[in-house]
């Protein structure tokens, strides 16, 4: 008698499947110990504070904590397993930064308490002097690039995006803004000086801060041509502290990806303004259009609003107005206020 052929044993039954399926797809306790397999490490917990309000490459990693680059991929890999540093793609390459504790992991508010007490330290003289070196770096290639218009060739910033495009938008921001006062207004990177006209008939003082001294001899030139008696020109790096009058409003065009430490710019704008100021930012959306880095002096290819919004919380900022535009050629601009809280008008009965 024939037997009739059997299921065959290596495959699982129909309820094995489902039960399969339904297992997670990662175990809790193993996400637990590959957690505190990452934060075990004195080094990567270094690695940690670094990136708090910043983003690096692994060879720039590597320059500040003095190893190989494949000991610091190591490391960069062990906390990428337990999600604490994600990427961010920058044309070719890729920059480490610290991720945000997910909100719907078991183990998200020890990764909250964890970053917590880890900005809570100090760091080190060293590693403060290793990043400076970096940022230096950084601000050189920017330095090298607009030293090339001392001889009076047009900047190339308007093959990404004429002034045209946005400044009646950037205009009517301004207009609306409730300010302290309109006493005094700052740009932070004029560059020719094309908008100072339009800040002086609005604001009775206006100062602009420039670091290229090329460019700012052509915002002088600017502001003598339009007989602006009310702006004064200042050769300064708005990365360092400014011994300044707070603004009532502080305006930055398309200069930010010029800087490099965005995040650190942002604490040094807020800085700068009254509370109640605003600052409003004309930046450049995420993008991924290279040649903008040799042709324009890009640092950063544009930046989302979600870091934008990161950087000025941790100013001690709000955000209060955004604006998008999209352009022809790919690009979109994005035009951000944000405003340092009042703590008065929050407390009117403060002092009583």
């Amino acid at each position: 008698m024939l037997r009739r052929p059997g299921r065959p044993t290596t495959l699982p039954r129909m309820n094995e499947i489902a039960l399969i399926s339904a297992r997670p797809r990662y175990n809790p306790i193993e996400q637990l110990a590959t957690f505190c397999k990452a934060t075990g490490d004195v080094l990567r917990l270094d690695i940690l504070r670094v990136l708090r309000n910043d983003s690096f490459g692994v060879l720039e990693l590597a320059q500040i904590f003095a190893m190989r680059q494949s000991g610091m991929s190591h490391h960069l890999k062990v906390l990428s397993n337990a999600g604490l540093v994600s990427t961010r793609r920058e044309g070719n390459s890729i920059f480490y930064r610290r991720s945000l504790p997910a909100t719907d992991s078991s183990w998200g508010a020890m990764h909250e308490q964890l970053l917590q007490g880890l900005d809570a330290l100090p760091l080190d003289a060293q590693l403060v002097a290793a990043i400076a070196t970096v940022h230096g770096q950084r601000a050189e290639l920017s330095r090298q690039f607009f030293a090339r218009f001392a001889d009076g060739t047009p900047a190339q910033q308007d093959l990404i995006a004429h002034f045209g495009l946005y400044r009646e938008p950037l205009l009517s921001l301004i207009d609306s803004l409730t300010l302290p006062a309109r006493d005094l207004a700052i740009e932070v990177g004029p560059g020719e000086g094309g908008f100072l006209p339009d800040l002086a008939s609005r604001f009775e003082r206006v100062t602009a801060l420039e670091s290229s001294p090329a460019m700012l001899d052509r915002a002088k030139q600017q502001a003598n041509e339009a007989g602006l008696k009310n702006v004064d020109c200042l050769l300064a790096d708005a990365l360092q502290p400014q011994a300044l009058p707070l603004a009532d409003c502080l305006v930055s065009n398309m200069v930010l990806h010029h800087m490099p430490a965005p995040a650190e710019a942002m604490q040094r704008f807020a800085d700068l303004l009254k509370p109640g100021g605003s600052l409003v930012l004309t930046e450049l959306c995420g993008h991924d259009q290279v040649w903008v880095r040799e042709t324009c002096g890009d640092l950063w290819l544009g930046f989302d609003q979600e870091d934008l919004n990161r950087w000025a919380i941790n100013a001690g900022l709000e955000s209060r107005a955004n604006l998008y535009i999209g352009l022809r050629n790919g690009f979109q601009l994005q035009v951000q206020q944000f405003t340092k809280p009042d703590i008065n008008q929050q407390n009117p009965n403060k002092g009583q």
